[in-house]
Parts: C-alpha cells; structure tokens; sequence
C-alpha cells in the first residue's frame, strides 16, 4: 500500500540527508515536493495544506534548525504531524453496554461494505462477544446471498425478514434480542454515488434499529471521492467512524490521509485483505510510519501473537534449544508464517525507510516468492513421519517418491532438504541472534542470512 507516496517522500528525505545544516529555502523546497506527492496521492487540498503548515512551523523553528541533524528532526515532525492528520491517539472501537448493542454500516456500492460487516464480525467474536449480522442490503441482489455466505464461513448468524430495509433492520436487532446476541451488525443498501434515494433509506434503517455506532465503508483507492462521499455520510446519519477498505490494494492514499482531517471523525479498523480475518484496528501513528517507510513492528507482533499457536510455538523453541528440531518443527513453522499474511506483506512491517540505508534500502521493490514455501509444504508434507523425523534416511529412491507426491522435482526435493540441514546447523547460533535459517520463499538479506 502507498508505494508511490512512499516512494516520492523517500525522495525529498534523501535530498535532505544530503546536506548538513538547512536553510529556510531548503525546507520550503522539501515541503514543495511533500505539498506535490500527496496532492498526486489524491488527498484533501484543504487538509494537505493545514499539514504542511503545522510541519513548516516545527522545521523552521529551534527543534530542527539548531540540531546537529537537523534532516532527521525533519523527519520527525513529519512523522508526528502526519499521525495527527490521521487521527493523533489511537481511539479502540468501544461498544456500549446495551442489548444488543448495533452497529449500522453503509456506504456505497463497491466500497467493500458487506466484506467488512463479516470482517468486524469475527473481530468482536473473537473479543469474546456475540454478533449477529442482518442482511438489509435489498438494493443489491447477490448482497444478501454474499452475506449468509460470510457468516456461515465465521461462524455467525445472518437474517434478513422483511420486505423493505427499515423493517429487515427492526426484526434483525429483534432477533438478537430472542436469541441473545450482544452485538447487530446491519449491512445497508449503497448505490454507485451518493443520490437521495441511498441516504432516504439510510436514514430510514437508522430511526428503525437506532444504533450506537454508524460506520463507513470508505474505499482506501478512491482518494478525495471519499472525502465526498463522508461528508454527504456525515450530513445525513451522522457517522460516527470509519472503516477504510482494499488498502491491500495500490491504495494511493488520499482517502487515508483526508478523510479525518475533514470529518473529525476517526478510523476505527483497516481492511488489509480478502480473508474475513485481515482486519487490523487503525493505529494514526503506526500508518504514518508504514507511509513513510518506517515499518510497522507493532502491528507484526501482535499479528504474530494473534495467529501463532503458543504451544507449538513453545515446543519448537525448546526443541530448537536442544538441536531436536525436526522437519515437523519445519513445516508447523512454514504453516504458522503462512497464517500471517503474504511474505511481501511482512517485510514491509520491518522497519527502515527505504532508501536510508540499512535493510529499509534491500527491502525496497523486493520480490518474494510465497509460492516456493507453498512448494516446500508440499514436499515435506508428501515424505513420511520417519522421513521427517529422520531425513538422514532419504535416499534417491524416496526423494523420487516424494517429488512425485508433491508435484516437484528432485532437485526441489534437495534444495528443502539442503535449506532444512543448514538450518538446524544454525539453531544454537541464532538463539544466540547470531544468524537467520532461510524460509523457503524468504529472499537473501546481508546481514541477515
């Protein structure tokens, strides 16, 4: 996401490190060329304007000019004044103690909004809380049928009685009530724009279920549109948050960028995928570093946390420990990466901005190749369990058998069992943080490998 925008702010940063002290002039050029990239990203005039001038203040006084590296203060106050245009604090998505407790979603068509009701869904599920979602999405045909699709596969109740929106939403948070759900989740009908006839029955589906929070859909690829769109949003059914969608996509990231600064509203989650799992909340500061090419460990650890099963996590680290780990340990680890998201993805969660040096500059348009660990899986999953315990005992015989089981070849088979003896040989050294053993799929970093 926000590869071009980063790419150009790594631009201007790197003119700056160039020099030693700044001059005025210098500055006012850098925030020149910030001023173009995120007009290119699509963002609010209005906000891109208020930015720069909240960041040129701070670089032209004391906190930037007397340092001894005066390039990185500036850095810094564009980090810190980027956070607070995207929000400032992290706000948490608070439910109120009501029963049921309803959250209406709108937006308009093709925004990602019915995805995002499953997506908030299994987020509060797996918070401890019981949700329903109601299918009032009438203007739509395959809405309805997208929506019992999503809850069957996480596993939460869908309805949809009525013969028009409002009433569908009124019997949806009566239903809740009957089975004692905590949490209703309304999809709403969208149209291509926004039109009079969308924010009738908006309001319409609002005065029926009165909700506690109306959220967003806000399509992270529209750019200013969206600013548009959450304003007409605001005006009409008084939203009081967003979800920004497809940022998974070549997000631009004017949408991101505008549509707080315009609305005072907040982000309160991020669409960062297609699975009903790929929804982060929206932390301001963790986003301004992922869009200055700062990384993102945070969000990586408690993805890790999250998706890692601890148990087997902690069987292997004491296997590893006691040089026992074994291509099963192999392949549970490739399983458990694999949960995380693509390799690409992850990489880019490391910090270091592109083009300072370091290994921001070796990630930078890296190509990983997650269908070689996919081939790797195949290839241990198709030898035996002694094989896998003991893979002293492979010979040509069995390495043909395998390759055969897993759709490789032999010299596929080799390469995993080469990668896998280098790395238990590595165990104890990095333990000791001496050395990384190489992932299949996990392109070669110096320094790293």
């Amino acid at each position: 996401m926000f590869d071009a925008l980063t790419g150009r702010l790594d631009a201007v940063f790197r003119k700056l490190r160039q020099r030693g002290k700044l001059h005025p002039k210098q500055v006012d050029n850098a925030l020149a060329d910030i001023r173009t990239a995120l007009i290119e990203a699509d963002a609010s005039v209005e906000v891109v304007d208020d930015f720069l001038s909240r960041v040129r203040a701070r670089a032209l006084g004391d906190e930037v000019m007397t340092s001894l590296t005066p390039a990185q203060q500036v850095v810094k106050v564009v980090r810190d004044e980027l956070t607070q245009t995207l929000g400032g604090e992290h706000k948490p998505f608070q439910i109120p103690g009501a029963n049921p407790a309803v959250v209406m979603m709108a937006g308009v068509q093709g925004s990602g909004k019915t995805t995002a009701c499953a997506k908030l869904a299994l987020h509060l599920k797996e918070k401890g809380k019981q949700p329903m979602l109601v299918a009032a999405d009438l203007q739509r045909p395959a809405a309805i049928e997208q929506l019992f699709t999503l809850g069957e596969e996480i596993g939460v109740p869908v309805v949809s009685d009525g013969k028009n929106a409002e009433r569908v939403a009124r019997n949806g948070v009566k239903e809740a009530q009957r089975l004692g759900r905590d949490i209703v989740i309304i999809d709403t009908a969208g149209r291509l724009h926004v039109d009079r006839e969308m924010m009738r029955e908006a309001r319409q589906v609002k005065d029926a279920s009165k909700p506690h929070h109306v959220l967003m859909a806000c399509d992270a690829m529209t750019g200013q549109d969206a600013v548009v769109q959450a304003r007409a949003f605001m005006q009409e059914v008084d939203t009081t948050g967003f979800v920004l969608t497809k940022l998974d996509g070549d997000a631009r990231g004017g949408a991101a960028l505008s549509i707080t600064g315009v609305t005072g509203r907040p982000i309160y989650f991020a669409g960062v995928g297609e699975r009903p799992a790929d929804l982060e909340p929206f932390h301001p500061d963790r986003m301004a570093q992922r869009i200055l090419g700062m990384g993102d460990v945070m969000t990586l650890i408690e993805k890790a946390e999250r998706t890692y099963d601890q148990e087997k996590a902690q069987e292997s680290a004491e296997r590893m420990l006691k040089a026992q780990f074994t291509l099963e340990d192999f392949l549970v680890q490739m399983r458990e990466m694999k949960k995380l998201g693509p390799l690409q993805d992850l990489l880019a969660m490391l910090p270091g901005m592109p083009g300072g040096g370091g290994l921001g500059q070796q990630l930078k348009d890296l190509e990983v190749d997650d269908k070689q660990m996919g081939r790797a899986e195949a290839i241990i999953s198709s030898m035996t369990v002694e094989e896998r315990r003991n893979p002293g005992i492979i010979g040509g015989s069995r390495r043909l058998r395998i390759a055969q089981g897993s759709g490789t070849t032999t010299q596929e088979v080799n390469q995993v069992l080469k990668e896998f003896d280098q790395a238990r040989r590595m165990m104890k050294q990095m333990m000791g943080g001496k050395r990384m053993p190489k992932i299949p799929g996990m392109p070669k970093l110096p320094g790293l490998t």
